[in-house]
């Protein structure tokens, strides 16, 4: 894996959702770096992204409540656990759990694998509910996917709360997760 600096020189065999983020990004004036790889599919694959990217990606989980009526992404550090009932009370959300795969592609238009905070820009009508643990928010860097698990990115915090959030009209609510047993 190598690290560059913004989009790739060549559309050819990447999918629109992925154009599209960093044709965003460009827009904004977002600096990022990138780094291609084989598909994440978990955090196992990737601590050699990370190693690459100098940092360690976000955790991107995609929830919903038990109705299916309120979604959730919860952007989290990659080495956290995930505990369901410290998230559920702090949200007064009852019976959190994963999204499933088909509304991932109606609400972010990506797939398992591939969630990041980068697919809100595909959400206008706002059905997903941002909450980005305060751990997150206190690191200078924040990674993610552009939406696809083939590409990983590396961008400054700052930019993704200042600039890419209020440009895609997302608000986020910070949570506190422990995270341990």
């Amino acid at each position: 894996m190598e690290l560059y600096q913004g989009r790739p020189e060549s559309a050819a065999g990447r999918l629109p959702r992925e154009m599209r983020t960093y044709d965003l990004l460009d827009e904004l004036g977002i600096a990022y770096e990138r780094t291609d790889h084989e598909p994440a599919w978990d955090m196992e694959a990737c601590y050699s992204i990370d190693a690459v990217l100098g940092m360690v990606i976000c955790k991107n989980l995609f929830l919903c409540n038990r109705q299916k009526t309120a979604f959730y992404l919860l952007l989290m550090p990659g080495d956290k656990k995930f505990k369901t009932k410290e998230l559920s009370r702090q949200i007064n959300s009852a019976r959190l759990s994963f999204a499933e795969p088909e509304d991932m592609l109606k609400y972010l238009d990506v797939e398992p694998g591939s969630v990041s905070v980068m697919g809100l820009m595909n959400d206008p009508e706002h059905h997903v509910r941002l909450l980005i643990d305060e751990d997150v928010l206190e690191e200078e860097y924040f990674g993610c996917h552009p939406c696809v698990n083939t590409s990983s990115l590396k961008m400054k915090t700052r930019d993704m709360i200042e600039t890419f959030l209020p440009a895609v009209s997302h608000d986020w609510q910070p949570v506190h997760l422990v995270g341990e047993d």
